[in-house]
């Protein structure tokens, strides 16, 4: 099922979210749901308050306008180390239609997460992949791409 995605300014977006502790069949389908939901967009990330629902975990899918499908759900994402050489990209965000913004980043993070299942898992991302997963673990923090930057303009 296509959900809503909510828009700036709404104060969802600035919830600090709980952490997943139940992974059961309503877990299962918000999931669905928000792959649903973000190739319907179309994004490549979309974090579970975009929807209105106030928990740590997002989906997201780097590769699929390039034509490859690599779908990938992090539960409960941590960052646990980062390069310090950054990059700069411009990032849009479904949640504030219209807008770029550029935003620097750390260029290689890597990550421990739960699997849809709880299963714990760690993995490293790059390039564009590692500036989609940092820019979703912000929403998990109240924090929107438009803070890092004064002048956002439109894209």
């Amino acid at each position: 099922m296509i959900r809503k995605i909510i828009l700036h300014p709404d104060p969802v977006l600035r919830q600090i979210c709980e952490p997943v502790t139940r992974f059961d069949e309503m877990l299962d389908t918000l999931i669905a749901d928000m792959f649903e939901t973000m190739y319907d967009a179309p994004g490549r990330g979309l974090a579970a308050p975009q929807v209105g629902i106030p928990l740590r975990l997002f989906v997201m899918d780097t590769t699929w306008k390039e034509g490859t499908r690599s779908p990938q759900v992090l539960v409960n994402p941590e960052v646990i180390g980062a390069s310090e050489a950054t990059q700069t990209l411009d990032e849009g965000c479904l949640s504030i239609p219209g807008i770029l913004t550029p935003v620097t980043r750390p260029a290689v993070v890597r990550m421990r997460w739960q699997d849809q299942t709880g299963q714990v898992v760690e993995g490293e991302f790059a390039g564009f992949a590692s500036a989609c997963t940092q820019h979703e673990l912000d929403h998990l923090n109240g924090v929107l791409s438009i803070d890092y930057q004064e002048k956002p303009h439109a894209g």
